[in-house]
């Protein structure tokens, strides 16, 4: 084929008008033409590594103006990029991988964005059409291994395609409730001679997302709002996903209701607003708990009553009439029945809720003004945040409490900080500890619960974010999983921040291992091996993470004293040329509280190690 000017890296030619209008055809590769669909949807930055199957299309990469691509050092890497990416802008997030290997990485990455309803398109490279199914070097069926956790995904073996697939990819990733989608090309694709032609005819039958819910469910719904004596607006991570924080509010401030939201929603409901009771669940507040526990209505905006969240399912809530509103049919009277089930985009749905309620209040079915109507059940609800707020004790040996560490991380960051974690103790901690007062300011891996997305995941929230800062809090255990991707950072410019919550142990399995174990600690002693059997490693905490992360072109602090606390973050928050890492050595006994033990029912709630709440009422009738 001759040299055109897409393959000597100047702009792409404009295509010239046919005689009714649209641009001609270009005539590219395969590889070509998957790069111009890339550009042509938008896309602006891709997390990936070449390999033999996808590199044909490594090559017109090289000389595209408009699409960056982030070399990671692994797979796993590019996948929680590309969701980090997408939470903090979004957009779809996209990961690129070679067949077999570079394929299985991004299992991980896609099963979390599956679980978390993530926007997000793998694209992977597959062996020659004529060898699929052969066991050729380097082949996995990655279309059967991930067709549970995508929306969709595709095998293109025809160059032809790859525009209409490529369409079709970003649109079903981010319409609907988001998730992840897989788009496999085999290699003779992006070779072959094809044309370029752009937009495409997308092909999706029977793809048809319902945004708008049913005018009759959302008048039954404010009817039970207005006649409800405690209710709770249970609030997730799908009003963060339609932009519905504003109107969330307005909900919330109409009716006078309390509001919790999930580990997935945080930053849906400012953490400092007097209605917001914190967030409900394993380690949830105890007023959250205790208010889900007690009420006589749910209206569920974009949850999915997760177990984490209704502990033992047949005793959860059980004086509470349900109202259930998810863009995604299949949520609805999953694991709860509802009362009245509402499918539709929350955005739309509390838009509509709000003007039903506001109908009910003009046709006389208020009552009382505002949170007055509740007076009864917001005494009860005070009574119970004011008796058991969260809060940590200070360690006696005068060491670095990690609740601490992560508090002052919060307090000092500046404006709009994003937030990123690993999963675990120092998850929760920061989910109880740093203040969230705005939407896409906390990204975590709640459903699949990734250990290692912290590092990748504020890389591309970075990349996409750039004029923000970005925090990592991570566990150490978490940190040693992914922390190569801070290399990438300090080679792309992508200067995060990560704080190691370093108290040498897999912190919650040692929590869980106290707890229910009878403190056997089996295998969860992460800086030192088996009885110290090295006398090299004796007193010394093994790896050194200020040599590792000054080895990767980081800036590394060390802080051991409560003393040097806030000078240590406010000396990595003044850092913006590098990654800085900090590792906060921090009291190993430390534990999360409060905590519904895994299986048993909400009503056994621990405020803290032995503190049973005792909640002084008589209402559950």
């Amino acid at each position: 084929m001759p040299m055109t000017e897409q393959a000597t890296g100047a702009p792409h030619p404009q295509p010239r008008p046919r005689s009714g209008g649209q641009p001609a055809p270009e005539h590219v590769t395969g590889a070509q033409s998957l790069i111009r669909s890339l550009e042509e949807v938008g896309a602006d930055t891709v997390f990936g590594i070449p390999g033999g199957c996808i590199l044909p299309a490594y090559d017109p990469l090289m000389d595209s103006t408009r699409v960056r691509h982030v070399l990671v050092r692994h797979e796993q890497g590019a996948g929680h990029a590309a969701e980090g990416y997408a939470l903090a802008t979004g957009k779809v997030g996209v990961c690129m991988a070679t067949s077999g290997p570079g394929a299985t990485n991004l299992v991980t990455p896609i099963a979390d964005a599956h679980m978390d309803s993530v926007p997000l398109v793998a694209i992977t490279g597959q062996v020659a059409s004529k060898a699929i199914g052969t066991d050729a070097f380097q082949e996995a069926d990655i279309v059967g291994i991930t067709m549970p956790i995508t929306k969709h995904n595709w095998l293109v073996t025809d160059a032809d395609d790859i525009p209409r697939v490529i369409a079709e990819a970003f649109h079903v990733a981010s319409t609907g409730r988001p998730g992840p989608v897989l788009v496999d090309i085999a290699k003779d694709a992006l070779q072959a001679k094809t044309t370029f032609s752009w937009p495409p005819v997308m092909d999706l039958p029977g793809y048809r997302p319902v945004t708008k819910p049913h005018a009759k469910q959302i008048r039954e719904a404010a009817k039970l709002v207005t006649a409800a004596k405690r209710p709770v607006l249970y609030v997730g991570g799908g009003v963060l996903k339609a932009g519905a924080t504003a109107e969330l509010k307005v909900l919330a401030e109409l009716t006078g209701a309390p509001v919790t939201t999930t580990l997935m929603a945080l930053g849906a409901f400012p953490d400092t607003h007097p209605q917001h009771l914190g967030m409900p669940g394993m380690h949830g507040s105890v007023a959250a708990v205790t208010a889900l526990q007690k009420a006589d209505l749910i209206v569920a905006l974009g949850a999915r009553f997760d177990d984490r969240v209704t502990g033992k399912l047949d005793s959860f809530a059980p004086h509470a009439k349900i109202v259930h509103a998810d863009i995604d049919p299949a949520e609805i009277g999953k694991n709860r029945a509802a009362d009245v089930p509402i499918v539709g985009d929350a955005r739309e749905v509390i838009a509509d809720l709000v003007q039903a309620v506001q109908k009910e209040h003009s046709e006389g079915q208020r009552g009382e003004a505002g949170a007055s109507r509740y007076a009864a059940w917001w005494k009860d609800l005070n009574r119970w945040r004011e008796t058991y707020p969260l809060g940590y004790d200070q360690p006696e040996d005068g060491s670095l409490s990690p609740q601490a560490v992560i508090e002052r991380i919060g307090r000092l960051a500046p404006e709009d900080t994003i937030f990123t974690a690993g999963v675990g103790q120092h998850q929760m901690w920061a989910a109880h500890f740093v203040q969230y007062e705005q939407p896409g300011t906390w990204l975590n891996s709640g459903g699949a619960g990734t250990m290692g997305y912290a590092v990748p995941a504020a890389m591309g929230a970075k990349a996409g974010a750039p004029d923000r800062t970005v925090w990592a809090i991570d566990g150490d255990g978490c940190f040693q999983m992914t922390n190569q991707e801070l290399t990438t950072c300090a080679l792309n410019n992508i200067p995060i921040k990560v704080a190691i919550i370093n108290n040498g142990a897999l912190g919650m399995v040692r929590q869980w291992q106290t707890l229910f174990y009878n403190q056997r600690y089996s295998n969860t002693v992460l800086h030192s091996g088996p009885d110290d059997v090295n006398p090299a490693a004796r007193g010394t905490r093994v790896p050194d993470f200020v040599k590792l992360a000054e080895a990767m072109g980081c800036y590394a602090i060390r802080c051991e004293d409560p003393a040097d606390l806030d000078k240590a973050i406010e000396e990595a928050n003044s850092i913006n040329d590098r990654p800085v890492v900090v590792d906060f050595i921090v009291h190993e006994d430390a534990m999360v509280w409060p905590m519904v033990a895994a299986g048993t029912s909400n009503d056994t709630i621990m405020a803290a190690r032995d503190v049973r709440p005792d909640f002084g009422d008589h209402e559950d009738d």
